[in-house]
């Protein structure tokens, strides 16, 4: 497994929304699709994303309101708005409160893609952690600017670690992503890391492993 972008999906119209998933999932990004700005204030104190897509007039607290919170919250991950609104001031608006970039309905799910793909790659989404450099996009791992040497599980465990830093990852969420999960391979795996990557890991007995919060 490897990982996948995440992308909140605010969209209140079912067809649409179920449209929009299931070209996404093919082009293997992660949805999470929610129907309102309530739920995703939920959702994005619970998760981190790599990008938001943000219907506007959608019920409780619509699409500009949740994002203008976002960014007030310093949130600022790169964000569409998809909306049928056509007029100069809306869209003036949206770019005002946040917004990377708009798509008008009816749209192109190609064009979507395309525009999805542009942003990414210009957003460039890293993580640093003091020396180390964690490309999500690529999937690659470099330290001190040069790419270290993971197999594809050691890879998966340093991903799980680093997009929680400071937050216990169960050890059954690794063991997903071990082809023979046992509590000594995932100790072996982690200890690897350690050594390898120099990680402050800490283990929460029976529970998980962290990656400390520098």
């Amino acid at each position: 497994m490897t990982y996948k972008i995440k992308i909140l999906l605010l969209e209140d119209d079912t067809i649409l929304a179920q449209t929009m998933v299931q070209i996404l999932e093919e082009e293997n990004y992660d949805v999470t699709l929610v129907n309102d700005g309530e739920e995703v204030i939920n959702a994005t104190y619970e998760n981190k994303f790599d990008l938001y897509l943000f219907d506007i007039n959608v019920p409780l607290l619509n699409g500009m309101d949740t994002l203008k919170l976002l960014r007030e919250a310093k949130d600022d991950t790169p964000t569409f708005f998809i909306t049928a609104l056509r007029d100069i001031k809306s869209t003036l608006e949206g770019f005002n409160c946040g917004c990377d970039d708009y798509i008008k309905k009816p749209f192109d799910l190609d064009e979507l893609l395309a525009r999805i793909q542009a942003t990414l790659k210009r957003k460039n989404p890293v993580i640093q952690y003091n020396d180390i450099t964690y490309d999500l996009l690529e999937n690659r791992v470099l330290k001190g600017g040069k790419e270290v040497a993971l197999g594809s599980v050691e890879k998966e465990v340093f991903s799980l670690l680093i997009r929680n830093i400071d937050i216990t990852v169960n050890k059954s969420t690794f063991f997903d992503y071990m082809n023979k999960p046992s509590d000594t391979g995932l100790r072996v795996l982690i200890s690897k890391l350690k050594k390898l990557l120099n990680l402050n890991i800490t283990n929460t007995k029976g529970i998980g492993y962290k990656l400390e919060k520098l």
